[in-house]
């Protein structure tokens, strides 16, 4: 099997951050044409899209990634370049080491093996690369997902190369994700000096029961898959900065994380219930971020469990945790969805890296999947 860590260097070395790709989809393109796949650039407003498939027929098992990067932070705080592919003490350093380049490396050797093995294997095998995770999730894998989606394309099984493990690399499979839902509460008041309360209308005051009333609802019970949906408060701005000021407005940013016990629907009329409740001059921009996914145990949870107990030698556990991924875009098009990737303790910080063993372990297991799923 070719060295999925040669292939990791190529990519890290490519200064990636998003939403830039820096070439890193035309290495993979070049490879994959040569075992066999039709490349097709799917980019779409200045970011880069890579849908790459072999074969026509059903079952359609895709891998999906992203080749952009967060920026490295404070170069003199790394301890080699982030940019610069650096092993030491048997672990791969620099920047994408974990999320996600290592993961796309893994990807390509096992389909290189993979087609190697069964140059007539059944059904198909793709790949689904984008350079806007990172960013504003806009024009990339949602992009590719709408356009598969024009032509009747659909996924039967999709694996996410994110970061999924906690303390060893195949301990964790994530299995579904909460949904994100965003809003941007604006409440109306009328401006006025503190010394003449009588002729303002203070937004802060007209806002404080309902908040605290939003602030102790339960949402919903979550399931046996899912915790109870969060509401959290991230950001609210009123006032002029000057002390004696009533403010004539106020701005609060807010979001749920939301289980399948709530839909996106649920939530909204229930938060404009309390709203309503309080009689607020307010108005409410919705950003709805994703919808919760979830993939039961059964056939793609079974043979990746099974591929990471024979090369890992563990039992992973199954989880919805931690935030979204562009799970949320394939679920669209495909009903079983699982995130299996390197350990996610150092993803986004300095030194970040990925242990030589499971660099090695990860093809292994994802070419074990491809085995059972395209006999």
């Amino acid at each position: 099997m070719n060295s999925a860590l040669d292939l990791a260097r190529e990519l890290i070395g490519r200064k990636s951050v998003t939403p830039e790709d820096a070439g890193c989809q035309g290495l993979l393109a070049s490879r994959l044409s040569q075992a066999g796949f039709r490349c097709e650039d799917a980019s779409t407003g200045g970011v880069a899209n890579l849908w790459a498939r072999r074969g026509a027929t059903p079952p359609l098992l895709c891998f999906a990634g992203h080749t952009d990067v967060v920026p490295p932070g404070p170069l003199d705080q790394w301890h080699s370049d982030p940019f610069v592919p650096t092993v030491r003490d048997g672990k791969l350093y620099g920047r994408g080491a974990a999320d996600m380049k290592s993961s796309i490396a893994a990807f390509v050797v096992a389909v290189e093996q993979f087609t190697l093995e069964r140059p007539n294997h059944t059904g198909s095998v793709a790949l689904l690369i984008t350079s806007d995770e990172e960013g504003p999730s806009v024009d990339g894998t949602v992009r590719v997902v709408e356009r598969l989606k024009q032509r009747g394309e659909t996924i039967d099984y999709c694996i996410v190369g994110e970061p999924s493990s906690t303390a060893a690399l195949g301990d964790t499979i994530r299995h579904g994700r909460r949904g994100s839902l965003s809003g941007k509460l604006t409440v109306r008041g009328v401006q006025g000096h503190t010394g003449y309360p009588q002729l303002a209308r203070n937004p802060i005051h007209e806002l404080a029961p309902a908040l605290a009333e939003l602030v102790a609802m339960r949402w919903d019970d979550g399931n046996e898959s899912f915790p109870p949906t969060a509401w959290q408060v991230s950001n609210i701005h009123a006032g002029t900065g000057v002390g004696n000021i009533i403010p004539g407005s106020l701005v609060l940013d807010f979001n749920f994380r939301f289980s399948t016990a709530s839909t996106e629907q649920s939530l909204k009329q229930r938060l404009d219930a309390v709203l309503r409740k309080h009689k607020l001059d307010c108005v409410i921009e919705w950003t709805l971020g994703g919808k919760p996914f979830l993939t039961e145990r059964g056939k793609l949870v079974d043979i990746v469990s099974r591929a990471i107990q024979a090369h890992a030698g563990r039992a992973p556990e199954l989880s919805t945790a931690g935030g979204t991924s562009d799970g949320r875009f394939i679920a669209d098009i495909c009903p079983q969805i699982v995130e299996l990737g390197p350990v996610n303790s150092s993803v986004h910080k300095l030194n970040e890296h990925i242990e030589l063993s499971a660099l090695e372990q990860l093809p292994r297991i994802y070419l074990d999947t491809l085995r059972a799923l395209l006999p």
